[in-house]
């Protein structure tokens, strides 16, 4: 699917639209999709992931109509550094995992039901990429933040957290709508989480034969130029940061 257009805000369901933001890199691929969630065109708004601190962005998102609340998945400041400002221009409140990044309103918790914009918005702690990260179940969607991108895969920060997030994931109902924070939607959200486990256990696997290789005090550097060798050099850093992760979790095993 191509990028929609830098700017404009773009119909995804019934519920959901997106405006993507002008940031795009090899972390954030075409920008950060900034959702905007409604029961019908006359009900206020949820806002999810405002992004950076974008004031062009921020004045598009606020030309929406009124908002009645912005979530955050996590603290990323691709996805919550705009969201004071946003929050003032709006007048609405913040709601994340983390209660640090909260404004008004108090912090998720695990299953939570959160009524707004006309909608049922179930909360799944989904931890992984950061401890903070969660999915927003409603309406047949899951909003995934970084947990699941709409292409390639996400950094890790906790490689079991991740693993058991993504089992929560493939317990959704076929057909689910995935609505990530980077890249285009997802047509079934549970078949792409059982594409990324199958990955996951695949790295895990590469990961173990290179720390045969290299021995196993190997660095995360020297693990990535074996397992990562035909991937752009660009990605090595946050490649890097996934394998301390793939290490961390390999040498607990180890040591349980």
């Amino acid at each position: 699917m191509s990028a929609p257009a830098y700017g404009v805000l773009r119909q995804v369901s019934a519920t959901a639209s997106v405006l993507l933001e002008n940031n795009p890199s090899s972390m954030t691929l075409e920008g950060t999709n900034s959702w905007v969630l409604r029961a019908t065109p006359s009900t206020p708004a949820v806002v999810v992931d405002p992004g950076y601190r974008d004031l062009e962005h921020l004045e598009l998102l606020a030309a929406v109509g009124e908002v009645e609340l912005i979530l955050l998945t996590h603290f990323h400041p691709d996805h919550a550094e705009g969201a004071p400002w946003f929050a003032e221009r709006v007048g609405a409140p913040v709601r994340a995992f983390d209660p640090s990044l909260c404004l008004s309103a108090g912090a998720f918790t695990d299953g939570e039901e959160i009524a707004a914009g006309g909608l049922s918005i179930r909360v799944l702690h989904t931890p992984g990429h950061t401890g903070d990260s969660v999915s927003l179940v409603l309406d047949g969607q899951v909003l995934t933040g970084d947990t699941v991108l709409g292409r390639g895969t996400t950094v890790l920060h906790d490689l079991g957290d991740y693993l058991r997030s993504l089992r929560k994931l493939i317990e959704l109902p076929a057909g689910t709508l995935g609505l990530p924070g980077h890249g285009p939607e997802l047509p079934d959200l549970a078949s792409t989480a059982r594409e990324y486990l199958a990955h996951r256990e695949q790295r895990l696997g590469q990961v173990r034969s290179a720390l045969k290789a290299l021995g196993a005090d190997a660095t995360p550097r020297q693990v990535v130029e074996v397992v990562y060798a035909d991937v752009d050099r660009a990605l090595w850093a946050p490649a890097e940061l996934s394998v301390q992760a793939q290490l961390d979790y390999l040498r607990s095993e180890e040591q349980g």
